[in-house]
């Protein structure tokens, strides 16, 4: 591979992971969970037991509250 190309793909691979990141990010801080949560979706398996631990679980936002 030509070293142009991979720095073009480097540097989209990036691109998509930054996108892929921040709205996780804000998604989980706004949940009441550290951000850093977020990049478990990287992590092959864990991603879907997190999504699952997120979905079900109470979050620290809301906790305190009554419903």
């Amino acid at each position: 591979m030509h070293p142009i190309h991979s720095a073009v793909h480097s540097i989209f691979v990036f691109v998509v992971l930054v996108l892929a990141v921040v709205p996780i990010w804000k998604i989980v801080s706004k949940a009441g969970y550290h951000g850093a949560w977020s990049l478990l979706m990287f992590v092959p398996l864990v991603n879907l037991i997190m999504l699952y631990v997120f979905a079900f679980n109470t979050w620290p936002m809301e906790r305190g509250r009554t419903p």
